[in-house]
């Protein structure tokens, strides 16, 4: 299994602090059955975050005309919104929110030039909460190429309290290659212009670089 390069400092502190732990539990606690449960409770937590931390290969589909999903989870909403940061027009917002069990590997939802780089402090909502993308620690990435302006936006959860984005303005995107992650349940929203097709609908699941949530007309 794949483990994210984005997740390789905490992989590594958690498997010191398992094997740590299970030597101590091995040689200090008495008791054969409390002793191989702490061991056993130690080895999940290693196997847990390697899980969170996987990130396995995708094949996105081609053409400059698609919008894809920069995220794993589910849709939690789908609204029509004023965005005057980046496209300056009406728009529509597709939310996605990453349970701790989505793969958090972001990816570029399309292919063009970055033009817009933020990254705002903030407060940890629960990032289903529709405030949470006007309240809580984010980035916002706006991607800009012959057929469509994409904004979309990295925000923080109640349990995610690290945004990972190794990107910069005039960086150049390849729609489905991975940019960053949100660590530990997160969400991530989509700005896309009206005039786009678009191809979701609420409750609909979302595999990153995969999931086609819009067409360019």
């Amino acid at each position: 299994m794949l483990i994210s390069k984005y997740g390789y400092d905490v992989v590594g502190v958690v498997t010191v602090l398992v094997a740590g732990g299970a030597a101590l539990s091995w040689y200090l606690v008495e008791g054969k059955a409390i002793r191989f449960v702490l061991m056993g409770l130690l080895f999940a937590l290693l196997i847990f975050t390697l899980y969170f931390f996987r990130d396995p290969d995708r094949t996105p589909p081609q053409g400059d005309d698609l919008v894809l999903a920069p995220a794993d989870g589910e849709i939690v909403l789908i609204k029509d919104v004023q965005e005057d940061e980046f496209l300056k027009a009406g728009a529509v917002q597709v939310s996605i929110f990453m349970s701790p069990l989505n793969v958090h590997v972001n990816r570029f939802p399309i292919s063009g030039t970055v033009r817009l780089y933020r990254h705002i402090p903030g407060e940890y909502l629960v990032a289903f909460e529709e405030k949470s993308s006007l309240r809580n620690e984010r980035t916002h990435i706006g991607l800009q190429n012959p057929r469509v302006k994409v904004l979309f936006k990295q925000i923080a959860g109640f349990v995610a309290r690290r945004i990972v984005a190794n990107i910069k303005e005039g960086d150049t995107a390849v729609a489905g290659e991975r940019f960053g992650m949100i660590k530990f349940g997160s969400r991530v929203d989509v700005i896309v212009p009206k005039n786009l097709d678009l191809k979701v609908k609420l409750g609909d699941k979302t595999v990153a670089g995969e999931t086609v949530l819009a067409v360019a007309s």
